[in-house]
């Protein structure tokens, strides 16, 4: 199984990136593919910019889903929302092929610092991105990062951590299972 991971932030010291290499632990005898969306940086995404064609990085980015067999993500959330480089670099592939996420299996994540865990972009997401081609198998959203994660360890709330393993064993036996 080819897993295409990457967390929907650029900051150096993202949280859902920490979140999404833990994960990524319990994938070790996968084929993992993580990115960075610092490689995808492109200008901001207008109609007068996209009639002068198509930045290389939102086509690459739309290869690398192309590629992959499962996507695995975790979202920032910057005022509720998105963040920009990622809602950027949506827009972009958007326009190129609506079905973004190519029918992918996909296991959706969002931390935040807050106890809502980034609740908004996750409901955002669950909305929206199954019209652009995510095949959403399950989401987790980690409340009070700073709190409830060890960036040796890990999740360390057992009662979180005991509710995220059931959920990548579950999305672990949907993937055997197609």
């Amino acid at each position: 199984m080819k897993i295409l991971a990457f967390a929907g932030s650029t900051s150096s010291t993202s949280i859902n990136r920490e979140l999404v290499k833990f994960v990524l632990k319990d994938f070790q005898d996968e084929e993992i593919n993580l990115i960075d969306l610092n490689d995808f940086d492109m200008p901001v995404f207008s109609v007068d910019r996209e009639k002068k064609g198509f930045p290389d990085e939102a086509h690459h980015f739309l290869k690398v889903i192309e590629e992959c067999d499962v996507i695995i993500c975790s979202l920032a959330e910057h005022n509720r929302s998105y963040s920009a480089a990622f809602k950027n670099l949506f827009d972009w592939a958007s326009r190129i092929d609506v079905k973004v996420f190519h029918n992918k299996p996909m296991f959706l994540m969002s931390t935040s610092p807050g106890g809502y865990g980034g609740g908004n972009v996750m409901n955002t997401a669950k909305t929206f991105f199954p019209n652009f081609g995510a095949d959403i198998k399950d989401t987790f959203s980690l409340p009070k990062f700073y709190e409830n994660f060890d960036f040796e360890s890990g999740v360390i709330n057992p009662d979180i951590l005991k509710e995220l393993k059931d959920k990548i064993a579950n999305f672990k036996n949907q993937m055997k299972n197609q």
